[in-house]
C-alpha cells in the first residue's frame, strides 16, 4: 500500500511539471519579440539619396542606376536619348541594421563607397519608437583625368588627395500609414579640392523625401536636396520625381530628375540642370536582389 500511494504521489507531482513545460514552450514560440516597421520605401533609395531602408541580412542588391541626357537637348539629342550616364553597383546586408555598398559611375569615372547604420528602428509593436533613424558615411574618388574634371582649373597639381571627397547624412523617418513615408535628411559633403578658391570645402545640406502609395505595386517618390551656401550661378539644388513599380523579384524605377551624377557629391553639389529651362534627366533605377547568405534565427530566451 506505502509502495502504491508513492507511485500515485510522484505521478501527481509529474504532471503539472508536464504541463507547465510544453506551456512555456507555447508561450516561447510566440514571443518574437518587437515587430519592426517595413516596406517605409520599397528599395534602399528614394532616388538619388538613401531611404529609411536597409538591404536585409545576406542579401546582396544589384542596382544599375541610368540617367539619360538633358530633355532641352531637343529633337537633335533625341530629347536626351543619345546621351547616358550610368552606374553600376553592388549593396551588401552585413545584418539587419548595418549595410555596406560600392559603385562605378560614369560621371567623372568616378567610384564611390558607403555605409549605412540604423540607430533606431520604428515599431509596429512590441516597443515605443515612433521613428527610424540612420547614418550613412560616404566617400568617393574621381579616376577621370584632370582635364575632364571642371573643378580642376588649368595648372593645378593632380594629387590623389585632390580627387577624394566625403558625405555624412543623418535619415530621420517614419511611416506614417501603409500608403505614406516622410523622411529628413541633414548632412555635409567635405570636397577635398574645389574650383575657385571662394568656394566652400564642406558644404552643409538638407534633404526630404517622401513615398505615398498609389496601387499595391505602384507608388510615386519624390526627394529634394538645398544647400546652404554661398548662391553660385553654376550649381542649383536637387530635385527628383519618379514612380516605384515592382514586378516579382526586383523594383524598377522610373524618374525625372535635374542631377546627372547619382552619388552624394554629385547630386548634392554638382547639380547643374534647372527644372525651368527643361535641364531634366529622365531615368531609372533596376534593383535586383540575391540571397547570399540565409542567417538562423535567434532562439527566443
Amino acid at each position: 500500500m506505502m509502495i502504491r500511494t508513492a507511485l500515485l504521489a510522484t505521478a501527481f507531482l509529474a504532471l503539472p511539471t508536464f504541463g507547465q513545460d510544453n506551456l512555456l514552450d507555447l508561450l516561447g514560440e510566440e514571443e518574437t519579440g518587437p515587430v519592426y516597421t517595413t516596406a517605409s520605401f520599397k528599395t534602399t533609395r528614394v532616388i538619388n539619396s538613401h531611404s529609411l531602408e536597409n538591404t536585409a541580412h545576406g542579401v546582396l542588391d544589384f542596382r544599375i542606376s541610368h540617367r539619360f541626357g538633358f530633355l532641352s537637348g531637343g529633337v537633335n539629342e533625341f530629347f536626351g536619348l543619345d546621351n547616358a550616364d550610368v552606374r553600376l553597383g553592388l549593396d551588401y546586408g552585413i545584418s539587419d541594421r548595418l549595410m555596406i555598398g560600392v559603385g562605378r559611375s560614369g560621371f567623372e569615372k568616378t567610384v564611390d563607397g558607403f555605409a549605412k547604420f540604423k540607430l533606431l528602428r520604428q515599431c509596429d509593436d512590441g516597443c515605443g519608437m515612433p521613428i527610424t533613424l540612420a547614418v550613412v558615411a560616404s566617400s568617393s574618388m574621381t579616376t577621370a583625368p584632370a582635364k575632364d574634371v571642371p573643378w580642376y582649373g588649368p595648372g593645378r597639381q593632380d594629387y590623389f588627395s585632390h580627387r577624394l571627397s566625403y558625405s555624412w547624412q543623418m535619415i530621420l523617418g517614419r511611416k506614417f500609414s501603409e500608403g505614406f513615408t516622410m523622411q529628413l535628411m541633414p548632412g555635409v559633403v567635405h570636397r577635398n579640392l574645389v574650383e575657385l578658391a571662394s568656394d566652400r570645402n564642406d558644404l552643409l545640406n538638407i534633404g526630404v523625401g517622401a513615398r505615398a502609395k498609389l496601387t499595391k505595386r505602384l507608388a510615386i517618390n519624390a526627394e529634394y536636396f538645398h544647400v546652404l551656401r554661398d548662391p553660385v550661378p553654376l550649381y542649383t539644388n536637387s530635385l527628383s520625381v519618379g514612380f516605384d513599380i515592382e514586378t516579382g523579384g526586383h523594383v524598377f524605377q522610373l524618374h525625372f530628375t535635374n542631377s546627372t551624377g547619382m552619388f552624394e557629391r554629385a547630386f548634392i553639389s554638382e547639380t547643374t540642370g534647372r527644372w525651368e529651362d527643361g535641364d531634366i534627366h529622365f531615368g531609372f533605377n533596376i534593383s535586383r536582389v540575391f540571397t547570399l547568405h540565409n542567417p538562423k534565427k535567434k532562439p527566443v530566451e
